[in-house]
Protein backbone atom coordinates (compact mmCIF):
# COMPACT_ATOMS: atom_id res chain seq x y z
CA UNK A 1 0.00 0.00 0.00
CA UNK A 2 1.50 3.25 -1.07
CA UNK A 3 1.37 6.74 0.33
CA UNK A 4 -1.72 7.47 -1.75
CA UNK A 5 -3.67 4.94 0.28
CA UNK A 6 -4.50 2.86 -2.75
CA UNK A 7 -6.26 -0.32 -1.86
CA UNK A 8 -4.71 -3.29 -3.61
CA UNK A 9 -7.08 -5.83 -2.09
CA UNK A 10 -9.83 -4.85 -4.50
CA UNK A 11 -12.30 -3.49 -1.94
CA UNK A 12 -14.78 -1.19 -3.65
CA UNK A 13 -14.91 1.35 -0.81
CA UNK A 14 -11.50 2.99 -0.74
CA UNK A 15 -12.72 5.84 1.47
CA UNK A 16 -13.31 3.49 4.41
CA UNK A 17 -11.84 4.81 7.64
CA UNK A 18 -9.22 2.67 9.42
CA UNK A 19 -10.53 0.25 12.02
CA UNK A 20 -10.42 1.90 15.40
CA UNK A 21 -10.45 -1.33 17.40
CA UNK A 22 -6.99 -2.45 16.29
CA UNK A 23 -4.01 -1.73 18.50
CA UNK A 24 -0.84 -0.10 17.17
CA UNK A 25 1.53 -2.40 15.28
CA UNK A 26 5.29 -1.83 15.47
CA UNK A 27 6.76 -0.98 12.09
CA UNK A 28 10.33 -0.51 10.92
CA UNK A 29 11.28 1.50 7.87
CA UNK A 30 14.76 0.83 6.53
CA UNK A 31 16.27 3.34 4.14
CA UNK A 32 18.70 2.13 1.51
CA UNK A 33 19.78 3.29 -1.95
CA UNK A 34 20.61 1.54 -5.21
CA UNK A 35 22.42 2.81 -8.28
CA UNK A 36 19.68 2.36 -10.90
CA UNK A 37 15.91 1.91 -11.05
CA UNK A 38 16.41 -1.60 -12.43
CA UNK A 39 18.69 -2.66 -9.57
CA UNK A 40 16.39 -1.06 -7.01
CA UNK A 41 13.34 -2.87 -8.39
CA UNK A 42 15.18 -6.19 -8.58
CA UNK A 43 16.30 -5.81 -4.95
CA UNK A 44 12.78 -4.82 -3.86
CA UNK A 45 11.25 -7.82 -5.62
CA UNK A 46 13.79 -10.22 -4.12
CA UNK A 47 13.07 -8.95 -0.60
CA UNK A 48 9.31 -9.10 -1.18
CA UNK A 49 9.51 -12.64 -2.56
CA UNK A 50 11.45 -13.71 0.55
CA UNK A 51 8.72 -12.24 2.77
CA UNK A 52 11.16 -9.88 4.49
CA UNK A 53 9.27 -6.69 3.67
CA UNK A 54 5.59 -5.89 3.24
CA UNK A 55 6.10 -2.98 0.88
CA UNK A 56 8.94 -1.10 -0.81
CA UNK A 57 8.66 2.46 -2.09
CA UNK A 58 11.18 3.55 -4.72
CA UNK A 59 12.08 7.22 -5.05
CA UNK A 60 14.59 8.90 -7.38
CA UNK A 61 17.16 10.95 -5.44
CA UNK A 62 20.41 12.82 -5.99
CA UNK A 63 22.93 11.91 -3.29
CA UNK A 64 25.98 13.90 -2.28
CA UNK A 65 28.44 12.08 -0.04
CA UNK A 66 32.08 11.55 0.78
CA UNK A 67 33.57 8.25 -0.47
CA UNK A 68 37.22 7.28 -0.13
CA UNK A 69 38.22 10.86 0.60
CA UNK A 70 36.40 12.44 -2.35
CA UNK A 71 33.12 14.32 -2.61
CA UNK A 72 30.78 12.34 -4.85
CA UNK A 73 27.41 13.04 -6.46
CA UNK A 74 25.18 10.28 -7.77
CA UNK A 75 21.65 9.84 -9.09
CA UNK A 76 20.27 6.91 -7.12
CA UNK A 77 17.01 5.28 -6.15
CA UNK A 78 16.01 5.42 -2.47
CA UNK A 79 14.29 2.31 -1.16
CA UNK A 80 11.89 2.68 1.77
CA UNK A 81 11.62 -0.88 3.08
CA UNK A 82 8.63 -1.42 5.41
CA UNK A 83 8.94 -4.38 7.73
CA UNK A 84 8.45 -5.66 11.28
CA UNK A 85 11.01 -5.79 14.09
CA UNK A 86 11.07 -9.60 13.78
CA UNK A 87 12.25 -9.38 10.16
CA UNK A 88 15.11 -6.91 10.76
CA UNK A 89 17.97 -9.38 11.12
CA UNK A 90 17.07 -11.56 8.13
CA UNK A 91 16.37 -8.39 6.11
CA UNK A 92 19.77 -6.97 7.06
CA UNK A 93 21.52 -10.17 5.98
CA UNK A 94 19.62 -10.42 2.68
CA UNK A 95 20.06 -6.75 1.82
CA UNK A 96 23.82 -6.98 2.30
CA UNK A 97 24.02 -10.23 0.31
CA UNK A 98 21.93 -8.94 -2.62
CA UNK A 99 22.99 -5.29 -2.79
CA UNK A 100 25.24 -4.00 -5.57
CA UNK A 101 27.13 -1.57 -3.30
CA UNK A 102 30.19 -2.49 -1.26
CA UNK A 103 28.71 -0.55 1.69
CA UNK A 104 24.91 -0.51 1.37
CA UNK A 105 23.00 2.19 3.19
CA UNK A 106 21.09 0.85 6.22
CA UNK A 107 19.20 3.44 8.24
CA UNK A 108 16.51 2.13 10.56
CA UNK A 109 13.48 4.21 11.56
CA UNK A 110 11.21 2.63 14.17
CA UNK A 111 7.62 3.58 14.71
CA UNK A 112 4.10 2.28 14.85
CA UNK A 113 1.08 2.07 12.62
CA UNK A 114 -2.49 0.95 13.24
CA UNK A 115 -5.83 0.51 11.64
CA UNK A 116 -6.19 -1.25 8.34
CA UNK A 117 -2.64 -0.51 7.18
CA UNK A 118 -1.15 -1.91 10.39
CA UNK A 119 -3.23 -5.08 10.08
CA UNK A 120 -2.27 -5.44 6.40
CA UNK A 121 1.44 -4.95 7.15
CA UNK A 122 1.39 -7.50 9.97
CA UNK A 123 -0.45 -10.03 7.78
CA UNK A 124 2.12 -9.67 4.98
CA UNK A 125 4.97 -10.49 7.34
CA UNK A 126 3.31 -13.29 9.30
Amino acid sequence: MGATGSNRTGDADQSKEPSRDQSPQPVCVVLSSESTPERAEALARALLERGLVACVSLLPVRSLYRWQGKLETADEVKLLLKTSPEQLEPLHQALHALHSYQTPEWILLSGSTWGDYGAWLAAQLA
